[in-house]
């Protein structure tokens, strides 16, 4: 076992450290997933899959980013 200055310093080094880590108890706070419907008209579904396409990601990919680029700027 190691002290928690070992494990830090293993982190920081970039070693893996996933012996010294349960998985199965962990969470990403503020990641959690919630499904919304949008109804939107289909010039922008149209315009989304362009952009999506050309980006090589899904659409609801450049619809998550979008909104997230967007809220950062306003926050």
């Amino acid at each position: 076992m190691k002290t928690v200055q070992e494990f830090d310093e293993a982190f920081d080094n970039g070693e893996d450290i996933s012996e010294f880590v349960d998985w199965s108890a962990s969470r990403r706070p503020n990641l959690e997933q919630k499904r919304v419907n949008l109804d939107l008209p289909v010039w922008m579904i149209e315009r989304l899959d362009y952009e999506a396409k050309r980006l090589g990601v899904a659409r609801q990919a450049i619809m998550k980013m979008f909104l997230a680029q967007h809220l950062e700027k306003a926050g």
